[in-house]
């Protein structure tokens, strides 16, 4: 093959599925773009875990006592699948995307002054959320949708154990908490998890599909969004934001909010089934 023709053959692998034609291999750590406007997404491996955190992660932490009850029983998580998920939280500059092709119900989220573009949409609540994965799906024909909570949680870990995916300390270098910013962060500032997700710590939490419970008893052990017996008005959250403290941005800090609330530190990332 001359240099041309290998040239050529290179600048068309390079190229998003939508764009060349050609089917995407989604091999585990692969990074993949359905449309221009779309989420840059990540394929994620299948893996065990354990979900939850230890009474001695909560009280060196000074978490709230209504968490040892959120965060327990501790128990494993085998999740055979792999899925896509957003390399970033849904910005902005996605939002307004969505919004200029007659999607996502026409909603313009305030940015409270801070911006638009790269930083994280905030302000939208599980319906709005839902309403840009619709757009989604639409526009792609691909299934898009919100994480579970345990394959939240799995993304998140990217195979650790500890307080947080860089450890059992955080600073002000890892993640945009405690009012460090004293605002949102463009997404992509800090360093990103080993499985290459950005902000899964601090900076906007997340909404996810999972009705809210108030412990883990009888929780799905499979990566299966949780909807049965529950209050679905209520819908939990994940990751934690730019405003609040170290204990409500661990990786296991769960909670949940009712489903139309609306706030500057909370947000949304999507994810997408694949071929097995």
């Amino acid at each position: 093959m001359s240099l041309t023709s290998r040239l050529l053959a290179c600048a068309v692998l390079a190229l998003p599925a939508a764009l060349s034609g050609e089917t995407v291999p989604y091999r585990i750590g692969a990074a993949f773009s359905d449309c221009v406007d779309c989420p840059d997404m990540v394929v994620v491996p299948p893996g065990r875990f354990v979900m939850g955190s230890t009474q001695e992660e909560r009280t060196k932490l000074g978490a709230m006592a209504i968490f040892d009850r959120m965060e327990s029983p501790r128990h494993p998580v085998s999740i055979a699948y792999k899925f896509a998920v957003a390399r970033y939280s849904v910005t902005f500059a996605q939002w307004d995307a969505c919004v200029a092709d007659g999607g996502c119900d026409g909603y313009q989220p305030d940015d409270a002054g801070w911006g638009r573009g790269r930083r994280p949409v905030i302000n939208v609540d599980f319906a709005n959320a839902n309403a840009f994965v619709a757009w989604l799906k639409a526009k792609t024909g691909q299934p898009y949708r919100l994480l579970s909570e345990a394959e939240w949680e799995h993304a998140g870990r990217a195979g650790t154990t500890g307080w947080w995916y860089f450890g059992n300390a955080i600073t002000p270098d890892n993640a945009n908490y405690a009012k460090n910013r004293d605002r949102t962060a463009p997404v992509g500032s800090y360093p990103p998890n080993a499985f290459g997700l950005y902000d899964m710590t601090g900076n906007t939490a997340q909404w996810v599909q999972d009705c809210y419970h108030n412990g883990y008893e009888g929780a799905p052990a499979d990566g299966s969004p949780w909807l049965k017996d529950a209050d679905c008005a209520v819908r939990n959250v994940r990751g934690g934001g730019w405003d609040l403290q170290a204990w409500s941005v661990r990786i296991a800090q769960r909670i949940g909010d009712p489903i139309a609330i609306k706030n500057t530190h909370l947000g949304f990332r999507v994810a997408r089934d694949l071929p097995q």
